[in-house]
């Protein structure tokens, strides 16, 4: 299958994109994994994408467009992929409909994870990271540390991202509803659209998703 997975920040889409494509037995394509794989291994690619960042600037599409490419071209998504941040606006959407009909391919679904944008704000604001490690990851409310501000595991400081405040949440949100949503319209045009509830927990999400792709 060839899956995109789009949603607000908060909805879980990296948590679900690893289980549904292990599920489905297709690459997990991921657009911050192909700019951390590109730039580490000094691709020019990966060379272009990071003077535009140390520039303080955003990567034009014409790079981002490229990365994933160059990606799905690789053997393991001749089967299928999930796509998880890529397309992001209505120009790489166009611009994914150009490579794959190139390919005498299309894309099978647009899964859709729709949240209410103020459990959004409850996910990311109540988030707390453990200093010493990034990967203990803790919440004010759905999964407290036994000692506030203390990490359970090694006993770090905990701490608030300053992308994780709540006015940076609400902006964020906002960029998405400009910049990103407008690609649900464009491939509901084309009735590849498929939401489902983004609430509850994660293996609750994970088989709505199978079940409305079809492949439960």
């Amino acid at each position: 299958m060839r899956i995109v997975l789009v949603g607000p920040p908060g909805a879980g889409k990296g948590t679900q994109a690893a289980l549904l494509a292990k599920n489905l037995s297709i690459p997990h394509i991921s657009t911050g994994d192909l700019f951390r794989a590109n730039i580490s291994q000094g691709t020019e690619l990966g060379r272009k994408a990071k003077s535009y960042m140390d520039a303080g600037n955003l990567v034009p599409d014409e790079v981002t467009i490229e990365m994933a490419k160059d990606r799905m071209e690789q053997q393991d998504a001749a089967g299928g992929f999930l796509l998880d941040g890529f397309p992001r606006n209505v120009p790489q959407a166009e611009a994914l409909d150009d490579m794959l009909k190139a390919e005498s391919m299309k894309l099978d679904a647009v899964l859709d994870l729709e949240i209410p944008e103020e459990e959004v704000v409850e996910r990311i604001a109540g988030r707390r990271i453990c200093r010493n490690d990034s990967a203990h990851v803790f919440h004010v409310v759905n999964k407290p540390p036994k000692r506030d501000g203390v990490c359970d595991v090694c006993g770090g400081e905990l701490y608030q991202r300053d992308d994780d405040s709540e006015g940076t949440v609400r902006k964020r949100l906002e960029v998405y509803h400009q910049k990103t949503e407008p690609i649900i319209d464009y491939y509901r045009r084309q009735d590849l659209v498929v939401t489902i509830s983004a609430s509850g927990p994660v293996e609750e999400v994970t088989a709505r998703a199978m079940q409305a792709l079809g492949v439960s």
